[in-house]
């Protein structure tokens, strides 16, 4: 089991006591699991039934963590009694360390250097982040990055340390600053490592506030070097789900059907493969069906339960659009076959997505078929030019009326 610090020469009369944060990404990324396994905990879309498992698999990474202040309020949104000597037993655990991590800070300020002093203060603000509420754990690492002497890449590395313990919360607000001044930071000289990092964090973010467009880019670019086991496990979930409904099929096909890194771990999610997939082969029976599946998973998933309906909606407009493309006009009897879908609720989506605009076709209720009308590209082009040139010609005669005054 990790620990959060690594302590030598703890007795008394030894080398003063040393202590240094945990640097393991996949401890942190296990710390993180706890904010995923708390969402299930209190979501009413989880099934009774795997509860208990949940709740077993909860507490033994709260105990590895002496994650007091998660635990508590867990208990109080589940309805579970707390156990009071456990709390006890962990509480008093993160009291010797942080104690500890203090005489270690003390010691270096008054005998070594800049770096020591850097090394306590990362492992106390850890041990708050993993034991405390987010307000402590945020003003530790906010002490942290005020030391003098801080480069850039500590000042991001505080940065990721800040915006996991915003996501591990819920703070969206919290994520969002500090996605914006790690962006700045990485301009002025972030490394490799960092800027893909940095990468998958912001589509986390991304995905949070329904930006799946960017969030897919990102992910994208990050697939073949994902390093952000911190946040958590390499997971091709959230690359396919934000594809399908923000990238083209020739994308879908060359960097998320044909991808190596999505090959190797998408068997593990028969549905998402399905889903994908059948997209690509217009097989719109199976796509539909796999998406019933993944849907309930997203259900399941903080970065995007909150955007299930608009994803399943989204994704069911990708079908149709593509589906039509191939089509002058179509039978709706047939149309209704190849999606498994009754005709009664195919008409009346297809009504309103084409009334909202969201389809580019219209439906002969008398003949029974749905006629596409495509808009021409290059027309449309054209009439966008010119609507934007009259705007700019009024802008014009406006300034030299200003002007002439």
């Amino acid at each position: 089991m990790a620990d959060a610090m690594q302590v030598d020469g703890a007795k008394e009369g030894a080398n003063p006591v040393k202590v240094k944060a945990d640097d393991d990404p996949e401890a942190e990324g296990e710390w993180m699991r706890l904010s995923f396994i708390r969402f299930k905990l209190t979501s009413p879309k989880c099934p009774p039934s795997a509860k208990d498992a949940l709740w077993a698999d909860f507490m033994k990474l709260v105990e590895r963590f002496n994650s007091v202040a998660v635990y508590e309020i867990t208990c109080q949104e589940t309805g579970r009694k707390i156990d009071s000597s456990l709390v006890a037993k962990m509480k008093a655990e993160n009291e010797r360390r942080l104690k500890e991590v203090d005489d270690a800070i003390k010691d270096a300020q008054e005998n070594e250097g800049d770096m020591e002093v850097r090394d306590g203060m990362m492992a106390k603000a850890q041990v708050l982040a993993r034991t405390a509420t987010k307000e402590l754990a945020a003003n530790a690492y906010d002490e942290a990055e005020k030391l003098p002497k801080t480069t850039s890449g500590q000042k991001l590395d505080v940065r990721f340390h800040l915006m996991r313990i915003g996501m591990f919360w819920g703070d969206i607000y919290m994520v969002e600053t500090h996605v914006k001044v790690c962006k700045e930071l990485v301009d002025n000289g972030g490394d490799w490592e960092r800027r893909n990092r940095l990468k998958v964090y912001e589509a986390s973010y991304l995905i949070s506030i329904r930006d799946f467009k960017r969030a897919a880019t990102l992910l994208l670019e990050s697939i073949s070097t994902f390093t952000a086991v911190d946040l958590y496990s390499y997971n091709q979930f959230y690359t396919v789900v934000c594809a399908t409904i923000a990238c083209d099929r020739k994308t879908i096909k060359e960097k998320v059907i044909h991808a190596p890194e999505i090959l190797q771990v998408i068997a593990s999610n028969p549905a998402l493969e399905k889903m994908i997939n059948s997209l690509y082969k217009c097989l719109y029976k199976d796509f539909f069906v796999a998406l019933v599946d993944i849907v309930d998973q997203l259900f399941l998933d903080r970065f995007v339960c909150s955007h299930a309906r608009y994803f399943l909606r989204q994704a069911r407009v990708v079908a149709y659009t593509q589906y039509l493309e191939s089509y002058h006009t179509v039978d709706m009897a047939s149309m209704s076959a190849t999606f498994g879908v009754g005709l009664n609720f195919l008409d009346n989506e297809l009504s309103d997505l084409v009334a909202c605009g969201r389809l580019s076709c219209k439906i002969d209720k008398v003949k029974g078929v749905v006629c596409s009308n495509r808009p021409d590209r290059k027309n449309a082009l054209y009439q966008q030019t010119i609507k934007q040139g009259d705007s700019l010609l009024n802008r014009i005669q406006k300034l030299s009326r200003v002007i002439t005054i």
